[in-house]
């Protein structure tokens, strides 16, 4: 079931995930980055993506030089599930919106109500 991609290809579509999420959504965003990695540092294909930071909800404010918060989505697992780009384009999305959501303070019981987990 696996669909394969280049690192490149697999880049440009989350870019372009990224940029067809609604502007409500990503115009919040602040000190956020998006990274692509082949998988999580424990190897495993079980993990599709994940919030690195602290979420809105539960900060003050940044100051200078702080690192920014990091939204990354992970490659292989992520083709792991997808059978055409059609499919992948689909999770790149969900994913998206549910690492996105964990910026916001939206926590796992909330998204599973909402259908985004």
């Amino acid at each position: 079931m696996t669909y394969e991609m280049t690192t490149e290809a697999f880049e440009r579509l989350v870019v372009d995930e990224l940029d067809a999420l609604p502007d409500d959504m990503v115009e919040g965003l602040e000190n956020v980055v998006f990274v692509v990695e082949d998988r999580p540092e424990d190897g495993s294909l079980d993990l599709l993506g994940i919030y690195d930071g602290v979420a809105l909800t539960e900060r003050d404010r940044y100051g200078f030089g702080e690192m920014p918060d990091r939204i990354v989505l992970f490659r292989e697992p992520l083709l792991a599930i997808c059978d055409d780009e059609e499919a992948l384009r689909d999770e790149v999305h969900v994913t998206l919106v549910h690492e996105i959501a964990h910026y916001y303070g939206i926590d796992d019981e909330r998204l599973h109500e909402l259908g985004w987990a």
